[in-house]
């Protein structure tokens, strides 16, 4: 395709609706297509990226291949393109301003005053261009995050304004709004949206589509009614009904023919519909199983709906292609202890140990590690789920007593986990951990290997600890191996306990990796043990 073709996603009435999953569908429609699409959310905070927010601030931190912090939304672009995202793909505020500082203090506008026009959104428009005029891809969605009429998000609103201008056909813009029930008078109410839009056609956008978030199939009626007061076609307001899981919305929106009045617009053909096979496979997988497999989730974020996302979902493709419904129990190991472990965990066919940062909730994961060793029950512990392993074993097995994580106690006697020696003089802590995708070569007959059959892979980081090769001949005499490495720096990067049915600790996110068409192979090979447990 000659041109690349932009589009960006605005949200109004409230957040939280779904921009991310509706972005991610629609660009999977263009991809069934045939057309390369990519995904990009602008984030409006002042934070440089997501990386040191806190998870009850902002969910889950995503890691892009290149090492790259980003928003959590990127996990659903990944998940349902199977395309990975870099730096490119997520940008804040912070990033934005940081990069015309820099220029300015380089003398880069050669003395000129600096001001959010045009120098701010010049910069914002250079980087929704960059995927396209870069990387080449057909379609660039870019979605803009928080509710039109935040103060934040408005230089972001006024590069749309402009590139909308610049860029004709070629650009588009996706409204998606909330349309409320009010159970009083029994009816929805279309008045928000149309103060939405009027509120973004005040700042200069029209929106070419309309996109009805809403819990129920709204009437034909009033699809009308919002297409006439908001200078919208009847065949561009399209709504998005709750449907029982995420992956039917490209469905819901292409039995709607978004994607055709999308093409429309810009001037392509629009061909026939395409079937979409692979994903509809997967759905079906999903509706029709039965039976399910119990699987507990052990960290200190459980109450967070958004902490591990991307958990969540590998756990839920995992269990579809084997056949079975998930039934994810949220564990707080804060509230887990030696004298209650058996209580909390009975059932459980399968343990996550979950990824984290700091001491709060730890001494719960060695008691569930523990009690998961002990019973031998299948058990997948990620990045410090893995960490909290090795210290369990450490303590219990090798009777180091008092081993632990210099993260945790840096006078402990028994380092098994130690600072990375490229962190001990990082003092910066945005973007400054082992970031990325990373080799790892795996031991022939390890149940990683099993997993992914092949020797070499490549999976991504986020950490600053790592184990202690000083300790490894211990662990692999009394039991637990270390399967896993990378083949640059030796950092062991995989341990498993081989007598066991399925133990399995991995120092990277294979979360990151998980995909619709393409599940992760551990998530599958730890699921699939799981439901050979509980048979």
């Amino acid at each position: 395709m000659a041109d690349t073709k932009y589009i960006f996603v605005t949200g109004g009435v409230v957040s939280s609706l779904g921009k991310g999953i509706i972005s991610a569908s629609l660009g999977k429609l263009l991809q069934a297509r045939g057309y390369s699409v990519t995904i990009q959310k602008f984030d409006p905070y002042i934070n440089v990226d997501p990386g040191t927010l806190n998870p009850y601030e902002h969910g889950e931190c995503y890691v892009t291949i290149d090492g790259h912090e980003a928003d959590l939304d990127l996990g659903h672009y990944e998940r349902f393109l199977n395309v990975p995202t870099t730096r490119a793909n997520n940008i804040t505020t912070g990033r934005i301003y940081q990069s015309v500082i820099e220029k300015e203090r380089k003398g880069d506008y050669l003395g000129k005053t600096v001001q959010v026009v045009p120098h701010i959104t010049d910069e914002i428009k250079r980087n929704v261009k960059l995927l396209g005029s870069k990387y080449k891809f057909d379609f660039v969605i870019t979605e803009i995050g928080g509710t039109v009429g935040d103060i934040e998000s408005l230089p972001f609103i006024e590069s749309v304004r402009q590139l909308k201008w610049e860029l004709g056909k070629n650009c588009i813009c996706v409204h998606l709004t909330y349309v409320p029930y009010i159970a009083a008078a029994k009816e929805y109410k279309t008045k928000p949206t149309q103060h939405s839009v009027k509120q973004l056609q005040e700042l200069g956008i029209q929106p070419d589509i309309l996109v009805l978030r809403t819990e129920r199939k709204l009437s034909t009626e009033l699809l009308r009614k919002v297409a006439l007061f908001c200078n919208v076609a009847e065949e561009a307001v399209v709504q998005s009904v709750d449907v029982p899981t995420i992956y039917e919305v490209p469905l819901v929106l292409q039995q709607q023919k978004m994607d055709e009045t999308v093409l429309r617009k810009m001037g392509l053909e629009v061909g026939p519909t395409p079937e979409m096979i692979a994903w509809n496979e997967f759905l079906q997988k999903k509706i029709s199983a039965t039976e399910t497999v119990k699987i507990g989730l052990v960290g200190k974020y459980v109450e967070l709906q958004d902490a591990y996302k991307s958990i969540d979902e590998s756990l839920l493709q995992a269990a579809t292609y084997n056949d079975r419904i998930l039934e994810l129990h949220m564990l707080h190991s804060e509230k887990i202890t030696d004298a209650n472990v058996a209580e909390q965990l009975r059932g459980m066919d399968g343990l996550v140990i979950a990824p984290g940062f700091g001491q709060r909730g730890i001494d719960g994961k060695f008691a569930a590690i523990r009690y998961a060793r002990e019973n031998n029950i299948p058990t997948l512990g990620i990045c410090l789920g893995m960490q909290c392993m090795v210290i369990e074993f450490a303590r219990n097995v090798l009777g180091l007593e008092n081993a632990n994580s210099t993260e945790m106690d840096v006078k402990t006697p028994y380092k098994v986990i130690d600072l990375m020696e490229e962190q001990k003089n990082v003092t910066n802590m945005g973007g400054s951990m082992r970031l990325g995708a990373y080799d790892c070569n795996l031991k022939k007959g390890s149940k990683a290997y099993k997993a992914y059959k092949k020797e070499s892979i490549q999976e991504r980081h986020r950490h600053r600890f790592e184990f202690n090769s000083e300790y490894r001949d211990q662990f692999e005499a009394a039991g637990m191996k270390c399967t896993g490495e990378n083949p640059d720096t030796n950092l062991v990067e995989v341990v498993e306990i081989p007598e066991l049915n399925w133990f399995v600790g991995v120092q990277f996110h294979p979360e990151y990796s998980s995909t619709v068409v393409s599940p992760n192979p551990l998530f599958v090979s730890f699921v699939k043990a799981a439901i050979d447990n509980k048979k």
